[in-house]
């Protein structure tokens, strides 16, 4: 039997003597969080791996994320924490509806949420994260513009580029798109004078209601640096509890007890151990016209967000 403190512990060793970059997104345990070399976004932690001198990387995330940082950093060895762990809304698309929305849209640049597959990157014409929407949409000649997977996120980004037409697609993520008015609601009846940080991946009503939307990092960011003493935080859940340790003299409340995104859940600390340890965790790999062909998705998204 370890203890969690024994088996953190054994992780940093096997990592520095394996030579392995462990990236954690923010929605994992925070247990995980303490032996991450980086934490955050999921394109953020892509750009920490190709800056990162480790020949082995270990994705603590989902399997688009690491797909990113095999596409970044293609001589590298990358590894996904669970086999298992998906992204249900970069799975709401593939490569033929894509195909048949650019023939419905002809005159469209086709915009795709980094939340999609490496094969789906590969026929859009530029990437976006929930931080750089706003901006990118923006800076592109284009202005007739197909927004893909999340319309959620679309749609409010939408909002502050009046002068694009963009059509949405329907889809997004199920965790954010699940919070409703209601519990919205209910949180400020039992937090009034509590601050509301969203994602832009809930649902239109919930945003417009909203002190404060943003990415996760974002979200952190603001209630760090927030002189307000109370937040209700409108993303994964496990955001509340990163804060608490992060910000111990403010009070962080969860908007709905259900946003939990159970595939970032499939990790945990032992799943990690094992992967360090050689026999756990999956192996990305990905054709070469793939990585070549969606990295030029990523590449357009850096010129237009620079």
């Amino acid at each position: 039997m370890m203890t969690t403190k024994e088996l953190q512990e054994e992780i940093l060793r096997l990592k520095k003597e394996k030579d392995i970059c462990i990236l954690v997104h923010a929605y994992q345990s925070h247990d995980i969080w303490e032996i991450a070399d980086y934490v955050g976004d999921s394109y953020g932690l892509s750009e920490k791996a190709a800056q990162s001198p480790c020949k082995n990387v270990l994705m603590c995330g989902v399997r688009f994320m690491a797909e990113t940082v095999k596409i970044l950093s293609p001589e590298k060895r990358v590894l996904l924490s669970h086999p298992q762990a998906d992204c249900p809304m970069a799975r709401q698309l593939d490569v033929d509806m894509v195909k048949q929305l650019k023939e419905r849209y002809p005159s469209h640049a086709v915009v795709a949420y980094v939340n999609t597959t490496a094969e789906l990157k590969t026929v859009c014409d530029v990437c976006v994260t929930s931080s750089s929407a706003v901006s990118i949409l923006k800076n592109m000649q284009e202005k007739k513009i197909l927004f893909i997977p999340d319309c959620n996120l679309g749609g409010w980004a939408a909002e502050q580029v009046p002068e694009k037409e963009i059509q949405l697609v329907h889809g997004g993520c199920p965790t954010h798109a699940g919070i409703t008015v209601k519990e919205l609601e209910e949180a400020k009846r039992r937090h009034p004078n509590a601050l509301v940080l969203v994602h832009p991946e809930c649902q239109m009503e919930i945003s417009q209601r909203a002190d404060y939307v943003g990415s996760t990092t974002g979200i952190m960011d603001y209630a760090k640096k927030s002189e307000a003493q109370e937040f209700i935080i409108g993303t994964e859940n496990s955001i509340v509890q990163h804060l608490q340790f992060a910000c111990p003299r403010k009070q962080f409340y969860v908007l709905s007890k259900d946003c939990v995104c159970h595939n970032m859940k499939l990790t945990t600390l032992a799943d990690v151990y094992h992967c360090v340890a050689g026999d756990g965790g999956e192996e990305i790999q990905l054709p070469g016209e793939v990585l070549e062909q969606a990295k030029k998705c990523l590449d357009r998204m850096l010129e237009l967000g620079e």
